[in-house]
Order: C-alpha cells, then structure tokens, then sequence
C-alpha cells in the first residue's frame, strides 16, 4: 500500500514510536519473544552484519542488538501507521541492526499474535530495502527519529555507511581466502565424501 509522498518529521515519528514500543513491551510476549531470540543464538548465521562490529560475539551483543531491533521496528511501524506507506516505511538502519530485524522478524507467530494484541504491525520489507536501495547513515531520517525517541544510538553498532562499506570489503579478503565470495553468495568449498 502506498499513499504518502513524504516522511513525517521525525519527531513526529519519535513520538508515534515511543508509544508503539511502550505498547510492545507490555505485551506479555514479547519478553518471551526477545529471550528467545537472545539464546537462540545458534541461528544467527551471519557473515556480513554482526561480523561489521568489532569483536563481535552473539552472546554478548544479542541483548542490545535486539533492544535496538525493536526500537527500529518501532519507527517503522510508525511512519507506516502516520503515512500508510510501506516503501516510505522501510527506514535505512544500520547493517548489525537490520540483521538482527530479521532474526527478530523470524518469530513470526509469537509477533504475529503481538500485532493483533496491540494493534501495531511490524512493518519489515526486504524488497523494499533494495527498491529503496539506501544505507544508514550517520545525521540521517532514521538517525534523527531514533534520537528524539530513545536517545544516542550506540557507535558499537550503528555503523555509518562508508565505514560499514570499508568493513564488509575487510571481510571480502578473509572469507575470499577460504573459498567464500560474492558477499557470501558464492562457496568454492568442496566438502569430501564421507568414508
């Protein structure tokens, strides 16, 4: 659904999305929900997100991550219910952040029984990441909405743009190294018979 041609101010947004989050908080299930994200670490599979914070370690930065996932979707959700419009919607977030949207995202039952309890969808649209085709950036819309509504992002993981870029052609070289390329498309890793 698209009938908006502009994003709201963020503070605007900032205040839609405090009261969204406070919604979802409150929900009996979503502490349910965010636990089992954090100890289902084991599938967090990601070799270009978590990997772009130094020394990463999922037990450690799983918590924050998905604290900041939620407050990401929060802004989300609210420039969607302020302007109907799903492609404005689909915010510029930083790397490790948007990944850990995914994972969040991946509790799709327990989110969904979430969004009709509180009336507030989660609005995630990987086709309209690439149709939007930005990235996060420090100063930005995002940037901006976050701040008014939660204070300061947190460096560790709200890696600007450029250097997220600098990052991810680090890991090119080390994963190009074991057979691994094309971002992790691509493996020319030949695994041997089993005797």
């Amino acid at each position: 659904m698209t009938t908006a041609t502009a994003l709201p101010e963020p503070e605007t947004v900032a205040a839609r999305a405090g009261h969204i989050l406070e919604d979802w908080r409150a929900d009996a299930e979503m502490k349910t929900v965010l636990d089992g994200c954090a100890k289902y670490s084991s599938d967090w599979d990601d070799f270009y997100g978590g990997p772009l914070i130094s020394t990463y370690s999922v037990a450690r930065d799983a918590r924050h991550l998905l604290g900041d996932a939620l407050k990401v979707m929060a802004l989300k959700s609210a420039v969607y219910e302020l302007t109907g419009d799903e492609l404005l919607a689909e915010l510029p977030v930083p790397v490790p952040v948007d990944v850990t949207c995914h994972a969040l995202c991946a509790q799709f039952t327990a989110l969904s029984r979430i969004q009709q309890r509180t009336g507030h969808l989660f609005v995630h649209s990987t086709v309209n990441e690439h149709v939007n085709d930005t990235a996060w950036d420090t100063g930005d819309y995002t940037h901006r909405a976050y701040e008014a509504a939660f204070g300061p992002v947190d460096d560790r993981y709200w890696i600007p743009a450029q250097e997220a870029e600098r990052r991810r052609r680090v890991l090119d070289g080390k994963y190009a190294s074991i057979g691994i390329t094309d971002r992790g498309m691509t493996s020319a890793i030949g695994y041997a018979a089993t005797a």
